[in-house]
């Protein structure tokens, strides 16, 4: 196996098939799973299988900046949270990138209002890919913001 990248506990994301350039994300060895801050779920039927629309705020302390998302629903997953409460979650498969490199995670939906992090990526998106070092942050580098960048992404941009 090659040399694992070391990534900082807190690291800037993409998440192009969200329409985000880029979220500050907690990396959390402690947590299993992935998630983001959703709120407005709504369940669709479709066709092809339940879809989830939804909207994200991707920036801290900034409700204004949304994003609406919709994609497909991969399945319901209880989730204990940090405090012990378990919750049923909603979860979808999305590519992010990180550190130069792109994969697939899953994501359950969340409302982080009230947390510190608008995403948290846990061991499963870490696991084989990176190694955390707690005294790091934004060791991937931080993105340049060229003339107020926005954070989310235009149609043109929505590639990796």
């Amino acid at each position: 196996m090659s040399e694992l990248k070391t990534l900082g506990w807190r690291e800037w994301v993409r998440i192009p098939d969200l329409g985000i350039r880029r979220i500050k994300a907690k990396l959390d060895t402690g947590a299993k799973s992935s998630c983001i801050h959703a709120f407005d779920l709504e369940i669709l039927n479709s066709d092809n299988g339940p879809r989830v629309r939804f909207k994200i705020a991707p920036r801290q302390r900034n409700e204004e900046t949304l994003v609406q998302v919709e994609a497909p629903l991969l399945e319901y997953r209880q989730v204990r949270s940090s405090t012990g409460h378990k919750t049923n979650r909603p979860v979808i498969r999305t590519p992010i990138r990180l550190a130069g490199q792109r994969f697939e995670i899953e994501l359950t939906l969340v409302d982080r209002s009230e947390m510190g992090f608008r995403m948290l990526l846990g061991r499963d998106a870490l696991r084989e890919r990176f190694v955390v070092d707690p005294a790091l942050s934004y060791a991937s580098r931080k993105p340049k913001r060229k003339g107020g960048q926005p954070d989310l992404l235009s149609d043109k941009e929505n590639k990796i």
